[in-house]
């Protein structure tokens, strides 16, 4: 059944027209800024979008000239994931077609990241998430004490029953605005 959300959600991610993807990307991206959580967040971290994801490249600016420290994963085999200090120079392709750091790379301690925003395909609405199917995610963020939040488009929005080791966002932010 996730198999079959993820695909189906993908598929829809990738049949958005630019146009509609921009405009929903842009009010979301307002929202994040403007929300509490980020407001007072000093470390936030974040991902590297695929082009069919929420596209996170303005958040990443405009945090950085908030002032604050943005931090990306690194992963590594076997599911785990750290979160590194973001540097453009730093970033190289994976075999995937994402960016990833690579290099002398500054891992910062989960207890000092103040807000995660968190990637994913398929969500509930109590904030429980499919992802890629990795699990990084749902490891990293088990002795994780801070705040997460994610971005999301409407038909991402889903009901399914999670598994035991699913590990809820606290809060999603849905696009409200019309498709």
């Amino acid at each position: 059944m996730k198999s079959e959300l993820r695909k189906q959600v993908l598929q829809e991610m990738k049949a958005l027209s630019q146009e509609q993807k921009q405009a929903m990307d842009r009010a979301l991206t307002e929202r994040f800024l403007n929300h509490p959580l980020y407001q007072e967040a000093h470390n936030i971290a974040t991902y590297l979008s695929f082009p069919h994801e929420f596209q996170t490249e303005e958040l990443i600016k405009q945090a950085l000239k908030d002032g604050k420290k943005v931090l990306i994963p690194k992963t590594y085999p076997k599911g785990r994931m750290d979160f590194v200090v973001y540097d453009p120079q730093q970033l190289v392709k994976t075999s995937f077609g994402l960016l990833e750091p690579e290099g002398e790379l500054t891992v910062i301690d989960s207890c000092q990241i103040d807000l995660i925003h968190v990637s994913g395909l398929v969500f509930t609405t109590e904030g429980y998430r499919i992802g890629y199917g990795g699990g990084y995610y749902d490891r990293y963020l088990t002795g994780y004490k801070g705040h997460t939040i994610s971005t999301l488009y409407p038909f991402q929005i889903q009901e399914f029953i999670p598994d035991d080791h699913d590990i809820p966002v606290q809060e999603v932010l849905m696009y409200e605005g019309n498709l």
